[in-house]
């Protein structure tokens, strides 16, 4: 039986709504300089608002953004985020880890179409499971959230939408791509209008990605891992349906699933070893909204997100972790003035966990939340608080205070602080010798203050300054020799600058960000693990008649690991797109065009130069 200290390693080393869809520009046109500011998000307020009058930093990556990027997977995406961070163990697949703000992991919240899927016995959601084929867009926020979705958005929250039905005829399209490592891809969906006044749509689609993969662990690091190549194995589908019966409700599901099976290296295994790690992350839900009067607006949705994942060494099990997240959501959002919104929302959640390695009683959370929203002529507010009961330890507390002001018709200055908590998992809680039922949640107080440009012209581009101090942090400390106990004795605090722009130079469309930050570990006055305190991206693509190109510039200062440090690291991407027919395309890709050779994670390499190819079809 692996200890949770074993089973976090072999976790992070061994490889493992509110349903509002925003209109996005289609992948095949360049986008537009006039509808810069029209993109709405759902996620900073739980309702939806103009990208530029979130109050918390907000990126948005849209349909033309997925086209665009050369990652194939949710980690590979977030690279491109304000304040992002991955590590990654070994290739697609294995094991990736999201540092927001310098918050590990297990402080950030992800999110499908409103629903959790994390797992509650390491308390982290599978990210690598996540392929980019499935997803409508992107949505991350950053800094203290739980006041609006509790536990763990600490960091804050990523909210993946997958695709949805459009008010058009049923249209099929389809794709299949060759690369490096013996990379292969199909996929295929259809969506559309199955009435002719669409009110009824629908989107089906199917993917399936295998490679050959490369050896995870340097074997000059770990000369007890097999030296074998890694491969990986995904196949996902997403599928939904939404009917509106008039002008004031509509109802609908979604339905998401990704199988992955990815071969990892042990580095405390011996040579001959072969290890799989087989991983399903599911989410599935109905909703409706509803508008009872001019100035009510209700939306429920039941839902349940799953996370699965079996281990085996040379065909033989050696663990079993089955979560089950059934959540239960009412929100009303009352009008009840111009741009002035309350709302009001209830939340139960019942969490349990099926494994062969220890048992653990199922857990239930009651969650109530109120919000309020009002701008005052150049004046806005927001304002979030929230109360989280849970059976096992007790109840939690948080808020949100944000205030924005309005400068000039393009600059706005924004001001925060908020409080937030992550539940201790149930590996802190009951795993076996090291868990301990008497400790309490971890809490972090944030305070944030920028500055932000948005126009037509540029786009939005902001400046924020954050700090965020944790207490209670979830360690394992030594009691006897060998023998470690959960206990909440860590202290840490994040300070930092964080700019970013999205927006375009004439017809240019340019995404980039940096981040100076300064994360440390109070205890032992030292660095967070994994935590670069500079880095950043760029990216830049242009539509040139019937082409569209682009490139990716992502870099790293240096950062210390738990075995050792790791050097800093920039990477060149190239992507490009030509547009055969109005139906038939091709893409291409160069990833790590200079063929690298870095670490996000001590002793696991990373790929190298690697090209690609994609032909697709799409029915106009």
């Amino acid at each position: 039986m692996l200890s949770p200290i074993a089973r976090a390693t072999l976790f992070v080393f061994a490889g493992l709504p509110l349903v509002v869809h925003a209109q996005t520009t289609d992948s095949s046109s360049a986008s537009s300089a006039s509808t810069t500011l029209s993109p709405v998000v759902v996620t900073a307020e739980r309702g939806p608002q103009a990208l530029a009058d979130a109050i918390p930093q907000t990126s948005l990556f849209d349909q033309q953004d997925l086209a665009d990027t050369t990652a194939t997977d949710l980690p590979g995406l977030l690279q491109l985020a304000p304040g992002a961070q991955i590590s990654r163990t070994g290739g697609p697949g294995s094991t990736a880890s999201l540092y927001l703000r310098g918050a590990s992991t297990t402080q950030s919240l992800l999110l499908i179409d409103g629903v959790r899927v994390d797992s509650v016995s390491l308390g982290a959601p599978q990210l690598a499971q996540i392929p980019l084929d499935q997803i409508d867009r992107v949505e991350v926020v950053n800094g203290n959230v739980s006041a609006l979705y509790g536990s763990g958005a600490i960091g804050g929250v990523v909210q993946v939408f997958t695709k949805d039905g459009g008010n058009h005829p049923p249209r099929f399209n389809f794709s299949v791509g060759y690369g490096s490592y013996h990379t292969q891809t199909q996929q295929a969906g259809v969506n559309g209008a199955l009435d002719k006044d669409g009110r009824t749509t629908f989107s089906i689609s199917l993917a399936r990605s295998k490679d050959d993969g490369f050896s995870s662990l340097d074997p000059q690091q770990a000369p007890g891992a097999n030296p074998n190549a890694n491969g990986y194995l995904n196949e996902s589908v997403s599928a939904s349906l939404r009917h509106k019966f008039n002008d004031k409700w509509d109802a609908g599901a979604s339905y998401f699933q990704s199988n992955g099976n990815n071969s990892y290296d042990n580095a405390y295994g011996v040579p001959t070893d072969l290890n799989n790690l087989y991983s399903k992350v599911r989410q599935a839900s109905v909703f409706a909204n509803g508008k009872l009067t001019d100035w009510w607006t209700t939306h429920f949705i039941v839902s349940e997100g799953d996370d699965r994942s079996v281990s085996k060494t040379n065909g033989i099990y050696n663990g079993r972790f089955d979560t089950d997240n059934r959540q239960y959501t009412w929100q009303n959002d009352f009008a009840f003035a111009a741009q002035q919104k309350l709302q009001v929302g209830y939340e139960h959640l019942d969490q349990s966990l099926d494994s062969d390695t220890f048992a653990a009683p199922d857990r239930h959370v009651d969650s109530g939340f109120v919000g309020y929203t009002g701008r005052f002529g150049r004046n806005q507010i927001q304002a979030n608080v929230r109360r989280d009961q849970y059976s096992d330890f007790g109840g939690a507390n948080s808020y949100y205070l944000g205030y924005g002001f309005d400068i000039t018709e393009h600059w706005k200055a924004t001001a925060s602080y908020s409080d937030s908590f992550r539940a201790p998992s149930f590996d802190d809680l009951y795993y076996p010798i090291s868990g301990n039922p008497s400790i309490q949640p971890e809490r972090s107080h944030s305070i944030e203050a920028a500055l932000q440009y948005a126009s037509n012209a540029l786009g939005v581009m902001r400046l924020s300054a954050f700090q965020t101090r944790y207490s209670n942090l979830i360690d394992y400390a030594q009691v006897t020799p060998g023998i470690y106990l959960a206990e909440n004795v860590g202290r840490a605090k994040v300070q930092g600058l964080e700019g970013s722009w999205s927006g375009h130079v004439g017809k240019t469309d340019v995404r980039a960000s940096l981040t100076l930050q300064n994360p440390v570990d109070l205890d032992n006055d030292v660095d967070l693990v994994r935590r670069a305190r500079r880095f950043g991206s760029l990216t830049v693509n242009r539509s040139i008649a019937d082409w569209r190109v682009g490139g990716e510039w992502i870099v790293s200062g240096p950062r210390e690991d738990s075995s050792g440090k790791l050097g800093g690291y920039g990477v060149v991407n190239l992507s490009a797109r030509y547009n055969i027919t109005k139906a038939w395309y091709m893409t291409a890709q160069i990833q790590n065009l200079f063929d690298k050779d870095y670490e996000t994670a001590y002793s696991y390499n990373s790929p190298g130069r690697g090209a690609y190819v994609t032909i697709g079809w799409q029915q106009q």
